[in-house]
């Protein structure tokens, strides 16, 4: 007697299992998305393509404040800012340091050696600053706002 009602509920939860398995014969299961259809997650080849893509932008958007900065382009350079950083410096005090900067350095500064890595909405870029190594960044922290890279080191 156990036996047998031990091996109804085995078939009644198996005939379940079955129910929410199993589809339509008018249906094609290979245009269905739905996470049953497959045990496995694929992940678009173009993936690893597209980090390359967006870190590249990254270094290139990095690189590019590097250079306004030390040419002492304040105004272009407050622009890459992030919202807590430009939070934290007003406009004018911040052109008034990247032209410092200039007269301290001079304008021809470039970053070299840059390297970004990106997660989701943030950003780390490390590089050199060609002839003034004590400004050499590592993991410098960067973040997306609105679709565009900005600097987040305040």
């Amino acid at each position: 007697m156990r036996t047998t009602a031990t091996l109804g509920v085995i078939a009644a939860a198996l005939l379940a299992l079955a129910a929410c398995s199993s589809s339509s014969d008018d249906s094609d299961d290979s245009a269905d998305p739905s996470p049953r259809a497959s045990a496995t997650v694929s992940v678009p080849t173009d993936t690893a393509e597209s980090l390359a893509n967006i870190e590249e932008d990254l270094a290139r958007v990095a690189s590019t404040y590097t250079s306004l900065y030390f040419a002492g382009e304040g105004e272009p350079a407050y622009v890459f800012l992030s919202k807590r950083c430009k939070a934290k410096a007003d406009p004018a005090s911040f052109e008034a340091t990247a032209e410092q900067s200039a007269k301290d350095y001079g304008p021809d500064h470039p970053a070299t050696d840059v390297r970004a890595t990106v997660s989701g909405d943030m950003g780390r870029v490390s590089y050199k600053v060609q002839g003034l190594p004590k400004f050499d960044q590592q993991a410098q922290p960067w973040t997306r706002e609105g679709g565009d890279w900005k600097y987040d080191a305040c």
